[in-house]
């Protein structure tokens, strides 16, 4: 697990969020009030539900665009459970939170694959992941 990860706040803009994944070479970034998870902000949903929609990145809030409901872990849950929520939502990245919800981390598919005894575990997280999905292709902006 990756600790003291950086987070952004809803009420930032997207033009904010975009230069703190630039700065610290990251895809996605936990949308945080404090350090309590609301979801999580990535760079396909500042492109897909900011620019395509034309949205001003000065104007456009991350609360706009970000995925609520984010998956995530508590930190003393079991290595394999985490796994499996990677592989259901076909994401490299989970939050990790404390059981007040707080985040302490995040736990990433690099993270998993330095653990030379679930190499197999690994592994099969890594195909489910990519596994390509259906498109959503109703316009709604939906990912």
């Amino acid at each position: 697990m990756t600790p003291d990860v950086e987070v952004i706040a809803p009420q930032s803009t997207i033009r904010e969020a975009a230069q703190l994944m630039d700065e610290i070479n990251v895809g996605s970034l936990p949308v945080c009030d404090g350090r309590r998870l609301l979801g999580m902000v990535t760079d396909r949903d500042i492109t897909i539900r900011a620019t395509a929609a034309g949205k001003s990145p000065d104007e456009c809030l991350v609360e706009e665009v970000m995925s609520e409901g984010a998956d995530w872990c508590f930190e003393d849950e079991a290595v394999e459970d985490a796994m499996e929520k990677m592989q259901a939502r076909q994401i490299r990245r989970l939050p990790v939170v404390d059981r007040d919800k707080m985040l302490v981390g995040i736990i990433s598919l690099g993270d998993l694959a330095v653990d030379t005894e679930r190499q197999e575990e690994v592994a099969e997280t890594l195909e489910r992941i990519s596994d390509p999905a259906k498109p959503e292709r109703t316009g709604t902006g939906g990912v």
